[in-house]
């Protein structure tokens, strides 16, 4: 299905309830981010609301959670199936909402679609175990917590909110999703798909800002299990509110300033090519957590490496998201902008060179939030630019003399999340990622994710691990029974 932005202004967006649109009290605009106006309007829910809607999902868990496991992940197959028929309306969706490029909205749905099926295949890893500990029978179960709340930001909107409802569904789970403050058309969508499949309220979307809507929603008493993706300050007001309002499960995907290391003894064109994919900056605008914004080249091959990813990244066509040809399009709000703005200015304050992009493209008008892509560096590990997470199409390049200096400035950050180092020594290689402070480490490769493989973060970069058998689980509690036999 083909959805033009008209389309997108002049439908009614409604939060579902009993599988009819719930009336709420008020309501908020959505931003176009293309031009900086107006775009449509969406539920500002209420913590009332919010509980009317936690207590329906509550209801509808119970028979849910009474299916065998392969049973639900049929369902869940299902919903992954009708999810792909309407790739095109998900992905269109998510480029005039988010601004981001349709190719890469098309590929998030594709990914979304892909981690449902994972999830659908690790069903039967929700089994327990015995043990052989007296003559009596000992076992454990694997139980859902009942309501899950996730809250999902505004970068992947549609990968978020379909992936991350895969594995509490499966594991007999019912969901309610917080969608992004900015983006939260697509969820908003698809809650009505996933009510033609698993019925009303077992997968229910709320909208609304996060200090209102999030908050009744991590406090709320019937959700035990909360999984939070975002930023490291708002994970840590996630944790205390939750801890504030109950005994409550928190796992956090945060924030990152991932290092790529290059060694004069790697594929040099090859790195270059993967450190310019690794910003993200064709899918969303560099606007990832995930985004190796950190180049750290060793001195000897600075020069090669920096000029090829400065010529690639020069190239980069920025433009309106559903235009063809268009690589890069606007970041999703004015703080975004400024923010990507003012950390060019303090790099180079701080010493930095801007060697491409570090203000407006010239291929857009005035309107909307466009920066273009940018390198900076080389620079000192403590410039600002190398410190902070900028959230932005800003690459920011330093220099280095040996692997234990690589190692200590990939290390000096507050993140962990993911680094990627790139070589052709075999030994150095492992022993370079055992050293880094990162829950994901790529060996001459970045960015790409392989799903089934755990993907989390260590320091301010969160707790737990998801996409994997290893998430799935994480939605469960385990039980021990004993029989008395003797």
């Amino acid at each position: 299905m083909t959805l033009s932005a008209t389309a997108v202004v002049e439908r009614p967006w409604e939060i579902l309830l009993g599988g009819r649109p719930l009336t709420t009290a008020s309501r908020y605009e959505i931003e176009d981010p293309t031009t900086g106006g107006r775009l449509t309007d969406v539920p500002d829910s209420s913590p009332e609301e919010v509980d009317r809607v936690v207590r329906a999902a509550a209801e509808a868990q119970r028979p849910w959670a009474a299916l065998p496991p392969r049973a639900r992940a049929a369902r869940v197959r299902e919903f992954a199936t009708l999810l792909t028929a309407h790739t095109e309306e998900l992905a269109t969706l998510d480029a005039v909402d988010a601004g981001f490029p349709l190719p890469a909205m098309r590929a998030d749905v594709a990914a979304a679609v892909t981690l449902l099926e994972i999830m659908a295949d690790h069903a039967l890893g929700l089994g327990g175990a015995t043990f052989p500990l007296s003559g009596n029978l000992h076992y454990t179960l694997r139980v859902p917590y009942g309501v899950v709340g996730r809250v999902v930001p505004f970068n992947h909107p549609l990968f978020f909110a379909a992936g991350k409802v895969a594995a509490p569904l499966v594991a007999g789970n019912a969901v309610v999703l917080k969608a992004p403050d900015q983006t939260p058309l697509s969820a908003l969508r698809m809650a009505e798909l996933a009510a033609e499949v698993f019925g009303p309220d077992l997968c229910a979307v709320v909208t609304g800002r996060g200090a209102v809507t999030g908050q009744a929603m991590v406090r709320h008493p019937l959700i035990r299990r909360i999984g939070f993706i975002g930023a490291p300050e708002t994970g840590q007001l996630v944790q205390r509110q939750a801890a504030e309002s109950g005994v409550k499960h928190v796992t956090l995907e945060l924030g990152g300033k991932n290092a790529l290391i290059v060694l004069p003894d790697a594929d040099l064109a090859r790195a270059a090519d993967s450190a310019v994919a690794g910003m993200n900056f064709t899918l969303t605008a560099g606007q990832s957590c995930g985004s190796t914004s950190r180049l750290l080249l060793h001195e000897a091959i600075a020069d090669d490496v920096l000029g090829s990813v400065v010529e690639q990244v020069r190239a980069i066509r920025v433009g309106h998201p559903l235009e063809d040809g268009t690589q890069m399009g606007p970041l999703i709000d004015r703080r975004q902008y400024e923010k990507s703005i003012g950390a060019v200015e303090a790099a180079t304050a701080g010493g930095a060179r801007v060697l491409t992009g570090g203000g407006r493209p010239d291929t857009v008008g005035d309107e909307g939030w466009y920066v273009a892509p940018t390198v900076l560096g080389p620079m000192a590990p403590d410039n600002p630019a190398a410190v902070a997470e900028i959230f932005g199409p800003v690459l920011s390049v330093l220099t280095f003399r040996d692997e234990t200096e690589a190692v200590a400035i990939a290390n000096g950050s507050r993140y962990g999340l993911t680094a990627a180092v790139w070589t052709g020594d075999v030994t150095r290689a492992h022993r370079m990622a055992a050293q880094l402070d990162a829950g994901y480490v790529w060996v001459n490769g970045s960015s790409r994710h392989y799903w089934g493989l755990p993907f989390g973060g260590v320091k301010v970069s969160g707790v737990g691990r998801e996409e994997s058998l290893d998430e799935l689980l994480g939605y469960t509690e385990t039980k021990a029974v004993t029989v008395v036999l003797e």
